[in-house]
């Protein structure tokens, strides 16, 4: 399968990453994903420290994973993500966990709401972050197939 637009180095999977069954734990499989689209959301969404001093933030709604296959020790685990859809006030990203052999081996689904940290309540992102997240996105959806049943589901902004 072909990665996702975003990609982040690989991660090599350590004897601590494993459990009893010699195999990468699920709990892993969280904190990868978690680390990898937490890069994604800063670095190339533009929500990082100056985001939250403004008084936003994002709290997740959601999460599903899937465990397609198995890592082991000594593996490779190359991440990738996308955002796969935005609207006024959710993000939907969908990442994937693949094999040195392109295998899909894990797929993650998240949903974020907006929120105003002085509220603690969901509000609209505001008109030009919606403008980039929707350049983001559109730009990404071009560059992406997916081969799987998206389980999670949020309106369109143009919806």
């Amino acid at each position: 399968m072909k990665a996702f637009p975003y990609i982040h180095n690989s991660i090599l999977v350590t004897e601590k990453m494993c459990d009893h069954n010699g195999h990468m734990n699920v709990n892993y499989y969280y904190k990868l994903f978690d680390s990898v689209y937490t890069s994604f959301y800063i670095d190339e969404l533009g929500f990082g420290e100056d985001y939250l001093k403004s008084g936003f933030s994002t709290f997740t709604l959601e999460d599903s994973i899937r465990y397609l296959n198995e890592f082991t020790l000594g593996e490779l685990v190359y991440p990738s993500f996308t955002l796969y859809k935005a609207n006024k006030k959710l993000l939907h990203f969908v990442g994937i966990l693949q094999n040195a052999d392109s295998d899909l081996a894990a797929i993650f689904e998240t949903v974020l709401a907006h929120i105003d940290l002085n509220k603690r309540k969901v509000v609209n992102f505001s008109d030009e972050k919606i403008k980039h997240l929707q350049n983001v996105y559109l730009e990404q959806r071009k560059m992406i197939d997916i081969p799987f049943e998206i389980k999670l589901h949020i309106k369109d902004i143009n919806e």
